[in-house]
C-alpha cells in the first residue's frame, strides 16, 4: 500500500470519535482519578459502551491497511490525559504479545477475554521487565520448564512495572526456556483467569500516569495448559533450533517492535495537549501590558514545541505505515519514532510548564500532570538509551554495546 498522508472519511471519522470522547468523558475525569490514583473503572465502561474498548475495536483499528488508525485513536485519548488513557490502552500490550507470537485459534480464544464485555469490562497485563532484566532482557530469571507427561508449562520468577499486574484477567508473561540461549531462549505464555500460584503486589506508586494500575507480579510454580504457550510447541522447538544456529528474534522483541509506534503516538498526545494549552494561556495572559505570546521568546517556544509535534507525528506514522506493511526497519525506524515521541513529550510538557510560569506548578492547571505523565516516554517499552542502541545497530550492523 502506498504511503498517504491525507487521512480518509473513516480515519477523519475515527480521529473525531476518539476525541470527543477524550473531551466530553475523558478530561473532566482527569485530576479526580490522577488524586485518587486508582483504575477509573467507570471510564473503561463508558469506552466499552461506545465500543472504544474491546477486541472489536483493536480488529476495526488494525484492519486499516496504512497502518494509521491505532496511532490517531492513540493520539486523541492521550490527548485526554495520559493515565486514563493507559488505563483504557494498557491491555493493548498484551493482545500485541498475542497477535505477534500466538496461533489464530489463540488470537480468538485469548483477545476477547483481555477486554470483558461493556457489563463486566476485564484488563490484561503483558509481564516482561525483572527486577534485574529490563533493558538486559538476556538477563531474564523467570523460567518455564515442560512437563510432557502431563502437557503442563510451570511458570516460577517475578515480573516488576507489570500494567495492569495483578488486577488483569489475563496475564501474558514472557519466561525463559532455554536460558543457554539467552534472549532468543524465551516465549511467550498465556496465564489464564483464576491460576493459582500467580499474585501481584500492591499497587505501585508512580510519577505520572496515576490512573493506570502498575505492579510487580510473582509466579510460585504457576501450571498452565500445553495450549497456553503463544505459537505452540513446534514453533517453539523450531525457533530455538534456529537460535542455537544463530538466529536472534524473540518473543519480548517482537511485541515492542510491533507496539513502539502506537506508544509514540501516546507521547504524541500528551505533548499535543500541553502545547494547545500553553498556546491558548499565552493568547491571554497579559504581562507588561501585552499577552506574553507577543514575545518571541513566548512566540518561539510554541513555534518550536508545535514543529516538533509534527516531526514526531511524521515519524509516527512512517512506522506505523511500515510495520502494517511488512516493510523492515532496516534503520530502526521503530525506536526512531518512539524515541523522538517521547523526548518531544517530556521537552514540550517542561516548556509548557515553563511558559504558564508559577501557575504551571500548580494542579489548578493540567500541564503539571501532562509534564509527570510524559517521563515515562522516555524509560518504559525501552529507554531512549536503549532505543539510540537499537538504531546505531540497525545503521551500522554492528552489534554496538
Amino acid at each position: 500500500m502506498e504511503f498517504w498522508l491525507d487521512l480518509n472519511e473513516e480515519q477523519s471519522d475515527l480521529r473525531d470519535w476518539v476525541h470527543g470522547f477524550a473531551e466530553s468523558v475523558v478530561r473532566p475525569a482527569a485530576a479526580e482519578w490522577d488524586e485518587r490514583e486508582e483504575t477509573p473503572w467507570p471510564v473503561l465502561q463508558e469506552a466499552a459502551k461506545i465500543g472504544l474498548y474491546g477486541f472489536e475495536f483493536l480488529i476495526n483499528t488494525w484492519s486499516d491497511n496504512s497502518g494509521l488508525s491505532l496511532p490517531i485513536a492513540n493520539e486523541e485519548l492521550f490527548w485526554g490525559d495520559g493515565g486514563i488513557g493507559m488505563a483504557i490502552s494498557g491491555t493493548s500490550l498484551a493482545v500485541a504479545a498475542i497477535y505477534g507470537s500466538g496461533t489464530p485459534e489463540q488470537l480468538v480464544e485469548w483477545v476477547p477475554q483481555c477486554f470483558g464485555d461493556a457489563d463486566a469490562p476485564k484488563v490484561a497485563a503483558f509481564c516482561s521487565t525483572e527486577p534485574e532484566a529490563g533493558s538486559d532482557v538476556g538477563s531474564m530469571r523467570t523460567r518455564a520448564v515442560y512437563h510432557e507427561a502431563t502437557d503442563e508449562w510451570v511458570i516460577s520468577g517475578q515480573k516488576a512495572y507489570a500494567t495492569n499486574g495483578g488486577i488483569a484477567d489475563v496475564h501474558v508473561v514472557t519466561a525463559s526456556v532455554d536460558p543457554s540461549l539467552g534472549s532468543r531462549g524465551q516465549a511467550a505464555f498465556i496465564v489464564p483467569p483464576g491460576t493459582e500460584g500467580l499474585a501481584g503486589s500492591r499497587k505501585l506508586k508512580k510519577l505520572g500516569l496515576r490512573a493506570s494500575h502498575t505492579a510487580d507480579v510473582f509466579f510460585d510454580d504457576v501450571r498452565i495448559p500445553g495450549s497456553c504457550l503463544l505459537g505452540g510447541k513446534e514453533a517453539l522447538d523450531e525457533r530455538l533450533a534456529r537460535a542455537k544456529a544463530g538466529g536472534r528474534k524473540n518473543a519480548a522483541m517482537r511485541t515492542f517492535e510491533l507496539s513502539r509506534p502506537a506508544v509514540g503516538a501516546q507521547a504524541i498526545g500528551i505533548a499535543r495537549a500541553a502545547y494547545e494549552y500553553a498556546l491558548e494561556y499565552a493568547k491571554t495572559r497579559v504581562q507588561f501590558g501585552r499577552p506574553i505570546i507577543e514575545n518571541q521568546a513566548i512566540a518561539f517556544a510554541l513555534a518550536d514545541m508545535r514543529m516538533e509535534i509534527d516531526a514526531a507525528r511524521l515519524l509516527v506514522w512512517r512506522a506505523a505505515w511500515m510495520g502494517r506493511n511488512d516493510k523492515p526497519f532496516s534503520a530502526g525506524e521503530g525506536s526512531m519514532s518512539k524515541l523522538k515521541a517521547g523526548e518531544v513529550a517530556v521537552a514540550v510538557t517542561e516548556k509548557a510548564v515553563q511558559i504558564l510560569g508559577g501557575a504551571g506548578y500548580l494542579r489548578e492547571h493540567p500541564v503539571e500532570r501532562m509534564f509527570r505523565d510524559a517521563k515515562i516516554y522516555t524509560i518504559f517499552e525501552g529507554t531512549s538509551e536503549i532505543q539510540r542502541l537499537v538504531i546505531s545497530r540497525a545503521i551500522s550492523g554492528l552489534q554496538i554495546r
